[in-house]
């Protein structure tokens, strides 16, 4: 047995059951890893699997991993509202360059409450032409709500794509206040 393998596995993951479905969370020694919505068992598999072949290691579920706590501890209160930032380490070993770049600028630079466009959100990191680059980044984020992806809409007003669902990224940007709750 290696020295790694002493102290625990690499990967842990749960799943936090929330207002807007089922959330797999995953973290590493390194931080959080990886959150993926609608994580219904054949979801679940999935995201296991991909993190498995991703990250070299076999995940292990440990929803009282302490390597979790803390993350489903502040997801929960701001799904609740109780909490509108995340301060979290967080491990970006799953996203590489411009993704990851764009991913880091909208963790820091867009706050609760506010939105960007895809437009703007390539300009700031110095890619002014490359809104589509940051929509295909959006798309590739493993770390929704906490690296708010939802907070990126079109130009026009339109509320752009989401992998969550579009219902979700309304559900998200009404807690944020940003858009009117649904009234059903």
């Amino acid at each position: 047995m290696d020295s790694r393998e002493q102290v625990g596995p690499r990967v842990v993951w749960a799943v936090v059951e929330s207002g807007i479905g089922p959330l797999l969370l995953a973290a590493s020694r390194d931080g959080l890893v990886n959150v993926v919505f609608h994580a219904t068992d054949a979801v679940r598999e999935r995201a296991v699997e991909r993190l498995a072949s991703r990250l070299g290691s076999e995940p292990v579920e440990a929803p009282g991993s302490p390597l979790l706590a803390e993350a489903i501890r502040q997801v929960e209160a701001y799904l609740a509202g109780e909490r509108r930032d995340f301060d979290l380490p967080l491990d970006w070993s799953l996203i590489s360059g411009f993704n990851r770049e764009v991913l880091r600028e909208l963790a820091s630079g867009v706050p609760y409450g506010t939105v960007v466009g895809y437009g703007d959100l390539a300009g700031r990191v110095g890619q002014p032409g490359a809104a589509q680059a940051v929509g295909m980044a959006m798309g590739s984020n493993p770390l929704p709500v906490v690296v708010p992806c939802h907070r990126v809409v079109e130009s026009d007003g339109g509320i752009g794509g989401f992998g969550g669902g579009l219902e979700t990224k309304r559900r998200l940007l009404a807690l944020e206040g940003v858009l009117p709750e649904p009234l059903f």
